[in-house]
């Protein structure tokens, strides 16, 4: 029978695709002037005061050009306060204006997304928020595929937010005004999206969840120093021998001072794949000029700027080989708790048997929660777990090595099963083998 061609037309608009999200380029009420006085400060405390209900947080940082971690821009909205957009640099931390933004929302609920960025920077200046609303964090437990600020816009709030300048250098001055547009569409509708994410934790019966990770987060102790930190080199898998490990010690530990000293970032003096190869040449022939250290560097794309402080370099390079054997660094660092997963099952099988069985299962229940597995119990957790049982509940030494309540009550019973067992589940095993 021929079709009508209006009833093919009904057809198709019944499976044509989504509406394309509306591309946000602007701020509703225009992009506000940069406050660098104490004057336009003060006029936006006035008006942040006049405002009511949460607050929306964003700090814009020159990762990747600077040291420190500073924030070069802070931008802030309320209902009924205005949107507005700080330089923190002419303030500097514990002025007075940010101790009256501190106060004012001291009793008051502040929006960020991927709080853990942006929090150390905010806390510098003097703003430490009391009770937080984390609308990354709250996408992944609402279960969403896609958390980043502008999938979440797109996916509940309709709008596409373009992120253009999202890795430039925010230590310039003045700032473009298009950065500046950039930076206040982050928080735009920042008020609106953690009203979204809330109600789907809301229907999802896990908004006692979010609000246990988002009160831990900020109550969360200062991360100790790292043991060792030139052993995260990038590249140091490729290093085997400690004469060569001595010789990344030495580069990393001078870099690291010289970077901190000019305020920028460590990889702008000299990469880590730099580092890298000097290491694996320096037993080869000695690296004792300029030239030398231009012909291992070339192949990697030679930057001007890390030769600039090639006296510095072939002196660490000097130091480090004239170095005896009995002051090269360990293999291995004395802080690593566990060996690493992919000979537990070689070398601790008694060890892999249970954490493949729990691995296994986890997920399965992650799944059934429509939440990430490392959200609903800390993989790290779960190997200190199965590399040496608790002698108290498996509940009780979840929550004393960090977990939440609401994690620890879903992953102990799973953990106490998989203890039990001796032999490994083989499907698992295969997916260790690959992944590790």
């Amino acid at each position: 029978m021929e079709l009508h061609p209006l009833v093919l037309l009904v057809d198709v608009s019944e499976v044509e695709e989504e509406q394309a999200p509306t591309p946000l380029l602007h701020p509703a009420e225009g992009v506000p002037s940069i406050i660098d006085t104490e004057a336009a400060f003060d006029v936006a405390l006035t008006q942040l005061t006049a405002g009511h209900g949460p607050f929306a947080f964003d700090a814009e940082r020159a990762s990747g050009y600077k040291y420190s971690a500073r924030a070069y821009l802070i931008q802030i909205k309320r209902a009924g306060g205005g949107l507005h957009l700080i330089d923190p640099i002419p303030f500097g931390p514990g002025h007075r204006c940010f101790t009256a933004l501190n106060s004012m929302i001291s009793d008051q609920e502040v929006i960020l997304h991927a709080s853990t960025q942006d929090l150390p920077c905010l806390r510098e200046v003097g703003i430490f928020p009391q009770t937080l609303f984390d609308t990354e964090l709250g996408g992944r437990i609402a279960g969403l595929a896609r958390v980043g600020l502008g999938p979440l816009l797109e996916s509940l709030m309709g709008a596409s937010l373009a992120k253009e300048h999202s890795a430039v250098d925010w230590s310039k001055r003045p700032l473009p005004h298009d950065w500046l547009n950039y930076a206040a569409l982050d928080v735009e509708l920042l008020i609106e999206l953690r009203d979204k994410v809330y109600q789907l934790l809301v229907d999802a019966e896990k908004w006692s969840w979010a609000e246990e990770d988002f009160a831990a987060i900020i109550n969360a102790p200062e991360p100790a120093p790292r043991i060792d930190p030139w052993r995260r080199t990038s590249g140091m898998h490729k290093v085997k021998k400690r004469n060569h490990m001595a010789v990344i010690r030495q580069l990393w530990q001078a870099r690291n001072e010289l970077a901190q000293e000019q305020d920028i970032s460590p990889g702008r003096l000299l990469s880590d794949a730099a580092i890298t190869e000097i290491a694996l040449a320096s037993d080869k022939d000695p690296i004792t000029n300029r030239k030398h250290l231009e012909k291992i560097l070339r192949p990697l794309g030679l930057r001007a700027r890390w030769l600039e402080n090639a006296a510095i370099w072939i002196s660490c390079i000097t130091d480090a080989v004239a170095l005896p054997e009995d002051q090269w660094p360990e293999a291995r660092s004395k802080s690593d708790a566990m060996p690493p997963i992919k000979i537990w099952r070689e070398r601790f099988p008694e060890k892999f048997a249970p954490l493949s069985h729990a691995r296994f299962n986890l997920q399965v229940r992650a799944e059934e929660l429509s939440i990430p597995l490392e959200n609903m119990i800390s993989p790290e957790l779960v190997r200190r777990i199965c590399w040496q049982p608790p002698t108290i509940s498996v509940f009780e030494a979840l929550c004393s090595m960090g977990a939440r309540r609401w994690q620890a009550e879903i992953a102990s019973p799973i953990l106490e099963a998989a203890l039990l067992e001796t032999d490994p589940l083989e499907i698992v095993v295969e997916e260790a083998q690959t992944q590790e």
